[in-house]
Formats: C-alpha cells, structure tokens, sequence
C-alpha cells in the first residue's frame, strides 16, 4: 500500500509539474497584470483553492485570447469585403469626327497645355496649366468622360481663363457651374482639382445614368439627373441650348477648339 500511495502521490505531482510547464504565455502576462488586491486573495488560499483559481484564470485568459481573434478576424473580414469601386468601362474613341461626351482623350496633356498658351500665356488659374490639364485627365478618365474635349470647353467658357464675365478665377470655377444670371456668380470650390471634379461630373450627369466613382462635389449633379431621369445626352451638340442659352452652336463650338487642340 505504501507503494502504490507514493507511486500515486509522484504520478500527481509530476502531472502538476508538467501542467505548470505548459501553461501558455498568456496565462504569466495575466498573473503578472493582476492587482495587489488579488494577490493577497491568492495568497490566503490554500494550495487547493489556489489551483482551482489558477486554472479560472488560465481559462480567463484563454476565452479573452479568443475573444481577441474572433474580433480581429471580424475586422480583417471587414476589410475584405468592404467593396471595390469598379473600373469604369468605356469605349474608345477613334476619331476627331466621333462627337460623343463619354469616351477617350485623343489630345495628349502637353497639346491641351500648349493650345492654350498659344491664346493666352498668363492664365488666371491657382495652379500651373500642366497640373490644371492633368486634373482634367485624371478626373475625366475616372468617369469615362473625354478629358481633352472637357478642358476645350473650360477654354470656352472662361475665355482661356481669362475671364471678364460673372464668375472670377478664386472660384475654381471651369464651367460656369450655378451662373444663371449675369447676377448670380455661381459656385464656389475650394481647390482646382475639385473645380474640374464638379465639371466632370456635372458632364457625366447629361451623359449618364451612372452614378460618379468619386463623392459628388457637383452641386447640380442632381438636378440633372431628377430632370433626366432615365434619359440621357451623348453628344456635345445636345448641350445646345442646355448648358448654355441658347447657345445654338454651343457643343460644334467646343469640338472645333477640340481639333484646333490637335493640331499643336
């Protein structure tokens, strides 16, 4: 008897030993963190009671561990399925003659730059023209709209940026966006690269039903497309008498500063 009571109590005690081995480092980081107060509870326990606490709090430490990896896996979940703006799909345009608004630049960025030196080489503008023609590009291109035409008709309307009319160059303001009077000054934006966001999206509305990849800055973006509903505008020659009034000739206009562009 003897025997096997020793042979019982040194097969419990090695068990012991090797479950303290094992306790994952969790279970230190919280005895380490615990409060004076806790550990004179623990320190009046006996060794039963101690045990059975330790293994609370190792099971503790194992549910908060898991409840960590359950909220970062919820996160990165999160994250993967937050979605993605898709590629907007546009065909290409091939021809000067083509005079629809959605479509591809024909005109590279340094002939829309040089085109309008030609006219007028101190233009009001609050960047330099090579970054006012990439704003163009970049935001144009996002929305499937004809970045080089566009910048044709922001010549139109601002007199190469020379303006004289109701809207002044502190407005950022491309296309005469909200001037329907020669009392009413129009919007307001308060960067370049915003200015000819609102122009391109306001294009888009004519253009398209679909909605705009970036935030709407265009304040009238709505109003077209309440007006519209379904129905849209493809060619430049449909803003006649729309964009401007009555602007008979308005979109023929642009299309020939398009290709006057294209020839520098």
């Amino acid at each position: 008897m003897k025997v096997t009571f020793w042979s019982g109590k040194f097969i419990a005690c090695s068990l012991l030993g090797l479950l303290a081995v094992s306790l994952p480092a969790s279970y230190a980081d919280a005895r380490h963190h615990s409060s004076k107060g806790e550990t004179k509870v623990l320190e009046r326990q006996n060794a039963g009671q101690t045990r059975s606490l330790d293994t609370r709090k190792v099971q503790d430490a194992s549910r908060s561990l898991s409840l960590q990896e359950r909220i970062h896996a919820i996160l990165e979940q999160g994250e993967q399925e937050q979605p993605k703006q898709e590629q907007v799909k546009v065909r290409r345009t091939l021809s000067a003659d083509d005079d629809e608004i959605l479509g591809t630049p024909l005109a590279s960025q340094q002939q829309c730059v040089q085109y309008l030196l030609s006219v007028n080489p101190n233009p009001a503008i609050s960047v330099s023209p090579e970054t006012l023609v990439s704003y163009y590009y970049e935001e144009g291109s996002r929305e499937g709209v004809r970045p080089d035409v566009a910048f044709a008709q922001a010549l139109k309307e601002t007199g190469f940026f020379r303006y004289g009319g109701t809207v002044t160059a502190d407005q950022n303001n491309y296309c005469g966006l909200g001037t329907t009077s020669a009392e009413v000054k129009g919007a307001y934006f308060p960067s370049s690269q915003m200015g000819v966001r609102a122009h391109i999206q306001h294009l888009l509305a004519y253009a398209s039903t679909r909605k705009p990849v970036e935030p709407v800055v265009d304040p009238r973006y709505q109003l077209v497309r309440s007006s519209y509903g379904e129905k849209t505008l493809g060619r430049w020659e449909d803003l006649n008498g729309r964009w401007a009034v009555p602007g008979y000739s308005y979109g023929q206009s642009i299309l020939s500063m398009f290709k006057d562009m294209l020839r520098k």
